[in-house]
């Protein structure tokens, strides 16, 4: 499989995929979700790989979705509604193909992982943080839902209170903060991310794969049993929540640099 953003490296039972579009904070544009959903799926092929580590090139897991992506911005302009609601499932597709990966899946947190980008380290089975990470959901800040049926994962990893703080008040928070709330497994110094999410690769991988992911699978389907019928319209509340003067105020505040002023409508 050919791909342009991601790298895919191998050492016997471990892989680890990274994002690398480092220049652009490894925001995701269209076609690196693309990419994402295919390499995740391309594993199910591939019977000698246990466990898959997510990460990110440069100082940066990643920014979220890209906003400034020619084709995002395409769509969102010549698109009909029927074609807008179709292409919004892009996002749930992409945390879908990784969460129901049949390997274990580590997300190695370097930099921050925002929007998106968090979405997907909740969609792995552990997380590991450098210490000088940060993890938040902008989303409400902009004037938008959190969508791509990522509101559950988030819930399942810290509970609902600290859901709604972390989710609300749209901000990033830390490694410590992140390990306290049980967003994080496990915070290391920033130079060891890669080789502590290894080791703990490694773990995992020396157990019996099929009872592994027997396990994991059970788990998975214990825990978001009710997500898909809870949270089916996620896509619709985006595209209402794009037509309000909030939304429009969110994104022209983040582009200036200033704190939005709300008005409910």
């Amino acid at each position: 499989m050919s791909v342009e953003y991601l790298t895919i490296e191998k050492d016997q039972h471990v892989a680890t995929v990274i994002f690398n579009r480092p220049d652009a904070l490894n925001a995701l544009n269209v076609q690196l979700m693309h990419e994402i959903i295919a390499t995740a799926e391309a594993f199910r092929e591939d019977a000698e790989t246990r466990v898959v580590i997510f990460t990110g090139a440069g100082k940066c897991f990643s920014a979220g979705m890209d906003l400034a992506d020619t084709e995002y911005i395409r769509r969102f302009q010549e698109d009909s509604m029927l074609m807008k609601l179709r292409f919004l499932k892009l996002g749930p597709r992409m945390l879908k193909a990784i969460y129901d990966m049949d390997q274990i899946t580590i997300a190695a947190i370097n930099g921050a992982a925002t929007g998106g980008g968090a979405c997907i380290a909740a969609a792995c089975d552990f997380r590991v943080g450098a210490d000088d990470c940060l993890v938040g959901y902008p989303e409400v800040g902009l004037g938008m839902n959190l969508s791509w049926v990522a509101l559950p994962m988030c819930v399942n990893l810290i509970g609902p209170s600290k859901a709604k703080q972390m989710v609300i008040l749209a901000k990033k928070e830390n490694a410590a903060t992140l390990l306290n709330w049980g967003f994080l497994d496990e915070v290391v110094p920033a130079e060891d991310l890669q080789a502590s999410a290894r080791k703990m690769a490694r773990t995992y991988a020396s157990k019996p794969p099929i009872a592994a992911q027997m396990v994991k699978k059970s788990v998975n389907a214990i825990a978001s049993a009710l997500d898909q019928a809870i949270m089916h319209m996620d896509a619709d509340q985006f595209l209402l929540s794009s037509k309000t003067e909030d939304f429009t105020e969110g994104i022209t505040a983040f582009l200036e640099k200033r704190e939005p002023k709300f008005k409910g409508n």
